[in-house]
């Protein structure tokens, strides 16, 4: 074997023995396997999880999957980087290494036994929420330990501020989890439970309102029943604290609470009958406000519950007594993704349903460029026939000259709307 690889543009050539025998790139992470041979830890995980049983250099067994960090190659391979980094190499971080199940199940078990201190059981979701934190796979390796079940029985075993530290590190490492149905309706259904979570949105930690803003998302979402989300959505006091959630002074800076803050509050306001409750905790400014920094997947989400607002009367009246509505709203009808431009377009049809004043403004900023825009994209069907049904409620609105110049539109398809 050649001790080492064509160059590639970087410039200069890496030697052979730091390059991943599966993969021929720079080890990042490398680890030996039973045979004695060293891979990238990435590169032989998916070797093994495709199913192959067998080492890919010696063709021996792998009768032990167990993979051990090669710390020596692994700092030879960041001083070389170092050395070379006149040539644009970076060097390579130390990794962190994966959660040990031993470890995690020893971890899990200290936690949930009563019988231990309240130091050790503290000490223990620590780890475990550091752990937890560090990767997707830790989280995997945890949850493979009926974990969400014990977090789940300590978070709600003594809610009192004897067990306070127990219960918001339990809550800081269930938000990172999905729940199962079962477990969502474990908690939805106890009235006590729910309280508890609302309670805690309140707490003078941001850190633990997002958490527990995340878990009650996750619960209302994973809640089947409409009525145990009704009952959920009907507290008082939960949209005004989402809502601050999504006010936080520091948002931008905090992009989880901006996140959590928009999937709690679109998920209650899947709840129609309680709608009027977040326009009510000043959600419809909220929205507006933000609505340019949420990235893609957020706006998606904030432009449905701008939508879904403004299916009832007080929320149609909030948008549009907002003076940044309409111009935001077309502003962002092509620039976001189909959903958005779905979203912001039925947004845009309800509002200018109920109000003639909001269709001089949208055609005053320009809507009807951007209709006619949809009409004629590859936008989804629900999208288009948005479009045309709002081009078509501001026809009497149109300039002469917009009518004139529609023929590049092919306008006369929507005419027939």
């Amino acid at each position: 074997m050649p001790g080492s690889l064509e160059p590639l543009d970087l410039g200069v050539q890496i030697p052979y023995h730091f390059r991943c025998p599966i993969s021929l790139e720079l080890m990042r992470d490398p680890v030996i396997v039973g045979t004695g041979q060293t891979y990238d830890r990435s590169s032989i995980e998916s070797w093994v999880a495709t199913g192959n049983t067998t080492c890919p250099v010696t063709r021996l067994p792998l009768t032990d999957i167990t993979l051990i960090p090669n710390h020596t190659l692994r700092r030879l391979i960041q001083e070389w980087c170092v050395a070379n980094r006149s040539h644009g190499i970076e060097r390579i971080p130390t990794p962190k290494q994966p959660a040990d199940p031993v470890m995690v199940r020893s971890l899990l078990n200290q936690a949930g036994d009563e019988s231990n201190t309240r130091h050790a059981r503290l000490s223990a979701l620590r780890r475990l929420r550091g752990l937890a934190r560090d990767s997707e796979k830790n989280r995997s390796v945890i949850s493979t330990y009926n974990a969400r079940e014990i977090l789940i029985g300590i978070l709600f075993s003594e809610m009192n501020c004897n067990s306070l530290e127990l219960n918001l590190e339990s809550l800081a490492i269930l938000s990172s989890f999905p729940l199962s149905e079962s477990e969502c309706l474990l908690i939805s259904s106890d009235p006590g439970r729910i309280s508890y979570l609302i309670s805690l949105l309140s707490n003078s930690s941001i850190d633990v309102r997002v958490n527990s803003a995340s878990l009650l998302e996750n619960v209302v979402a994973g809640t089947k029943s409409p009525e145990l989300r009704a009952e959920i959505s009907n507290h008082d006091e939960i949209f005004d604290r989402i809502v601050g959630i999504l006010n936080y002074p520091f948002t931008i800076t905090y992009p989880r609470a901006m996140k959590v803050g928009i999937k709690a509050l679109f998920a209650l306001c899947l709840v129609k009958q309680h709608r009027h409750k977040a326009v009510e905790a000043g959600a419809v400014s909220a929205l507006i406000n933000r609505l340019s920094d949420f990235e893609k997947c957020d706006a998606e989400r904030a432009l449905a519950t701008v939508e879904l607002l403004c299916r009832i009367p007080q929320g149609c009246a909030a948008f549009a007594s907002h003076a940044l509505t309409v111009p935001l709203l077309v502003k962002i009808i092509l620039k976001v993704s189909d959903r958005a431009t779905e979203y912001a377009t039925g947004a845009l049809l309800s509002l200018c349903s109920a109000s003639e004043r909001l269709q001089r403004e949208a055609v005053a900023v320009g809507v009807l460029t951007q209709l006619l825009l949809v009409v004629q994209s590859d936008r989804t069907e629900r999208a288009k026939r948005k479009a045309q049904m709002l081009l078509k409620l501001l026809r009497d609105s149109w300039p002469e000259k917009t009518v004139r110049d529609s023929d590049d539109f092919a306008c006369s398809d929507v005419a027939r709307f």
